[in-house]
């Protein structure tokens, strides 16, 4: 157990804010989540939490962000975390958690979700690195941080962001150390599986059909599909599917019109993947999303 007295630790980067000074904006408020007004190849979001945040749940993405306030409590691997103001997580894709106020403060953090197809533009086909434990002190990824979680309001010129991510990428690569490769995926062949699925997302798509556009067989393709993108192929087909329900959900659609209008069977087969991905039924993400400040 570590010690929870955090309410004066200064944050230094990423906004600049005191712990102190950051919780007394947001002490005794409701909770919220503000996403970046300006949509690019990553998603960014800042939220607060005074207590429950998120049920346990898994998503495709690496999700990379900074304790900014309070103390952030989070079940990870089998063990329970603690983030504090400062503190870099990186949660590798598909692996299950949570979120919730480890201290009556709450917390207060940004995070940046990032497809593991981005990292492979800078790794051209290596495993995706994995930071054990899904905390780091390692201020190689801090810095990379930087021009990716600037404050939701701020405009991220394009190049920016790549520049950033390119950073980001190698750093975990580095904080994660050298593993051996034993086998080296066939990284061309796995982008013409993952375009076959963008192009697929409002009808049914079979293994078969993933097989005869990427040339692999059927195990090579699961096994290196998950090496390379952090999921398996149907996973990652149900995750662009939930992309496009909240894309719709946003511009207006109701849940039910947004299920199929994504591809799913029905609004409940849609609403447990989108529990079970974001840690939130659907109705309650898009309250969350309307009361933002």
């Amino acid at each position: 157990m570590i010690g929870l007295n955090v309410a004066g630790r200064r944050v230094t980067a990423l906004g600049g804010a005191t712990g102190m000074n950051a919780m007394a904006r947001t002490a005794g408020s409701s909770d919220w989540v503000r996403y970046a007004a300006q949509p690019g190849s990553i998603e960014r979001i800042e939220a607060y939490f005074g207590g429950h945040g998120y049920a346990p749940h898994r998503h495709d993405t690496y999700a990379i962000g900074l304790t900014l306030a309070g103390v952030q409590s989070f079940h990870y691997r089998r063990s329970q975390r603690y983030s504090l103001p400062g503190t870099v997580m990186v949660l590798h894709p598909d692996e299950l958690h949570d979120g919730e106020a480890g201290t009556a403060a709450g917390f207060q953090y940004r995070m940046a979700y990032i497809e593991p197809s981005l990292i492979q533009k800078v790794l051209g086909g290596r495993p995706l690195p994995f930071i054990e434990g899904g905390l780091s002190a390692d201020m190689r990824i801090r810095a990379a941080l930087v021009p990716l979680l600037q404050d939701m309001a701020t405009r991220i010129d394009p190049l920016e962001e790549e520049d950033g991510l390119h950073a980001l990428a190698q750093a975990l690569v580095d904080a994660a150390g050298q593993r051996r490769i034993r086998h080296r995926p066939d990284f061309v062949a796995l982008e013409r599986a993952r375009a076959c699925i963008h192009d697929s997302l409002e009808q049914a798509i079979t293994i078969e059909a993933l097989v005869e556009a990427s040339g692999l067989d059927r195990w090579e393709l699961s096994r290196d599909f998950r090496a390379l993108y952090g999921t398996s192929p149907y996973r990652y087909l149900t995750l662009r599917r939930l992309d496009l329900v909240r894309r719709l959900l946003l511009a207006g659609q109701s849940i039910n019109a947004s299920a199929l209008m994504a591809g799913f069977f029905d609004q409940s087969h849609m609403a447990r993947h989108f529990t079970s991905t974001y840690g939130v039924p659907p109705a309650r993400w898009l309250r969350r999303m309307k009361s933002s400040p």
